[in-house]
């Protein structure tokens, strides 16, 4: 069993930054790959980025690339979204999730997720 709590999430102009954090439990954490999904409000759940158990490998959203960065400190069992250069449609809850293999960004490939953190980016 793994439980992810999301923080870090607010309301932020366009241009802004935030970073999210996800804190999980469990012993597994270190071995477990992670992603970032989001969902705004009328759509379906989105792939936002992903990274593999080490850190050393990253996927992202063509929608992100090059704005957003993920990574992971498996000394304090957390993932982070670094957000840059944030635009109004970035505004979503944004959802921590633990799955099996990074490179699938499917929502169904992710076991266990968080309760997700609301972003608003006003223009």
């Amino acid at each position: 069993q793994v439980q992810l709590v999301e923080s870090g999430g607010g309301l932020v102009q366009a241009g802004g930054s935030l970073r999210l954090s996800c804190l999980a439990s469990g012993r597994t954490f270190s071995i477990t790959p992670m992603g970032w999904f989001r969902q705004a409000p009328g759509k379906e759940r989105e792939f936002v980025a992903a990274i593999n158990w080490s850190g050393g490998s990253t996927l992202s959203a063509a929608s992100v690339k090059g704005r957003f960065t993920i990574s992971r400190d498996n000394a304090k069992n957390t993932v982070y979204l670094q957000m840059n250069s944030l635009k109004p449609e970035d505004t979503a809850v944004y959802y921590c999730a633990a799955g099996r293999n990074y490179r699938d960004s499917r929502v169904g490939a992710y076991d266990y997720w968080g309760q997700g953190t609301q972003v608003t980016v006003s223009s």
